[in-house]
This record gives C-alpha cells, sequence and structure tokens, in this order.
C-alpha cells in the first residue's frame, strides 16, 4: 500500500502536529491487505482506505460463548441469506424504511438517501446478508463487503424499529458471525470502537483491535483506550498506562511494524 497523510487540527502549544493516515491500493492488493493492515474503506468506490481503531474476529478460532449461545436462541427463528448485490431486490420501499431507521437511530441527515445509493451502487457493498423471520418476511439486512476466504465486513445494518426489536441488532450480528465462522471466512471485521456505545462489538471469543501498530487481543487495553481521554498535546504512545499493556518496549514493537519506509 502507499500511505498519504492527510494534516489535521494542530495543536502549536504543545508541538502536536497530527495527521489521518490514508492507504492506496497498489497492483496486486485487494482491499483485504488493507483491511489486514488496520484499514477501512474511506470512499465507496474503494479507491481510498483509513487507519482506524477497528474490531475483527478471527472466525477460525470463534466458538459461541455462553452470552453468544443465549443470543442465538432467543432469535432461533431468524434466518440469513448472503445475496450477492446484483440479484438483491434494492426496492424504493426497502430503500425507505432503511432511510426510516437510519434517520431514528443515528440521526437526521447522518445517512441521506444520496449517500445510501452511492454505498449500493459502490464496490464496498458487494453483498446483503438478508435476515428472515419464523414467517418468512423480512427482518432486516446488513450491507457487507466480501472478499473470500480472507475477509467479511459487516457494515451497516438495518432492522424494523419496535419494542419488540430492542435487541435486533446484537442478534443479527451474532447470526452473521456465526454464518461467516461456518462458511470458513479468516475475519469479519466489525468496524471502529471509540466509545462505550460500540463496546457491544466485544461479546465474542476470540476478538482483535487496530490499536495503531498492531492487532491486539486485550480486551482490558481496548477498554482503557475507550475510557481514558487523551491530555491535550498528547499521543497515546506516550502514556504510560498505555505502554503498560504493550507486549515489548516501542523500539522493539516499531521494529516488528508492518509499516516502513
Amino acid at each position: 500500500m502507499k500511505l498519504l497523510f492527510s494534516e489535521a487540527v494542530p495543536d502549536y502549544a504543545h508541538y502536536c502536529y497530527p495527521y489521518a493516515v490514508w492507504g492506496f491500493l497498489e497492483p496486486g492488493e485487494t482491499p483485504a491487505d488493507a483491511y489486514a493492515a488496520g484499514f477501512l474503506p474511506g470512499l465507496p468506490t474503494l479507491e481510498r482506505f483509513y487507519l482506524a481503531r477497528q474490531i475483527r474476529i478471527p472466525l477460525a478460532g470463534w466458538k459461541p460463548n455462553s452470552e453468544n449461545r443465549r443470543v442465538l436462541r432467543k432469535s432461533d427463528g431468524l434466518r440469513c441469506t448472503l445475496i450477492p448485490r446484483a440479484d438483491f431486490d434494492y426496492t424504493e420501499t426497502r430503500r425507505d424504511a432503511w432511510l426510516a431507521y437510519a434517520a431514528a437511530k443515528w440521526g437526521e441527515g447522518v445517512m441521506p438517501r444520496e449517500r445510501l445509493d452511492r454505498l449500493m451502487t459502490g464496490a464496498v457493498v458487494n453483498h446483503l446478508l438478508h435476515f428472515t423471520d419464523a414467517t418468512g418476511a423480512d427482518a432486516g439486512t446488513a450491507l457487507c463487503y466480501v472478499e473470500s476466504p480472507r475477509v467479511a465486513h459487516y457494515y451497516y445494518a438495518f432492522y424494523p424499529l419496535s419494542a419488540e426489536t430492542r435487541h435486533h441488532g446484537m442478534a443479527m450480528m451474532t447470526r452473521a458471525v456465526e454464518h461467516f465462522a461456518q462458511a470458513g471466512l479468516e475475519h469479519l471485521y466489525l468496524g471502529t470502537c471509540y466509545s462505550e456505545m460500540a463496546l457491544y462489538k466485544t461479546q465474542f471469543e476470540p476478538l482483535e483491535f487496530f490499536n495503531g501498530f498492531r492487532w491486539s487481543d486485550k480486551l482490558d487495553e481496548l477498554k482503557q483506550l475507550v475510557r481514558t481521554s487523551l491530555p491535550a498535546g498528547k499521543h497515546r504512545c506516550e502514556m504510560p498506562e498505555f505502554l503498560e499493556l504493550q507486549p515489548a518496549p516501542l523500539a522493539e514493537l516499531a521494529a516488528r511494524s508492518r509499516f516502513r519506509i
């Protein structure tokens, strides 16, 4: 991959000059290489990726824990089918329902019609994981990028909102983990984790997150990152409590890094 550093807001008083890290695929590389390096898609066209604290599940080692089994039992009537985007019936009714879900769940303007249509026509969504209930009626749909056997990315999920579907999102995600594990994929990517609300994604074992320079399987490290704000002008790798959780000194970790110039 080729990297481009996009300048963010500087903090002159503390000599802190941050850059967002963007990645661009080189000939012979595929999006799976970007995911493996800690990057997520930055454009629906998959022309650009961005480095982020994201979560993935190594599916070969996944076994449902007690909480996963409880969710699977409660959603026993939920069935999912992986459908290539070209074969999915993206109707006006479904689009309107998804937009209504997005407005209610994420806020007005977060997912406008134009953005949803760009996703549904871009390379970033090449499959949809479609859910039906025991009667065969639509129960939800997750937009996915799948590059077998290396990557499945559980992207945006939509489902009918009601008192009865309060825990439907977790049920869909758990069914997705089960589905892709049974299909033999290597990793399922679940997006970023920067807030307490996103920690629901950590209910699977094993679990890894990208901490900026490596994939870590330490859940206590992730929770510390989520729950600890950085002081002005400080970098995470300058914080003793973060460094204490690393398996080696920074110089050794740098020597192992896959990023180099």
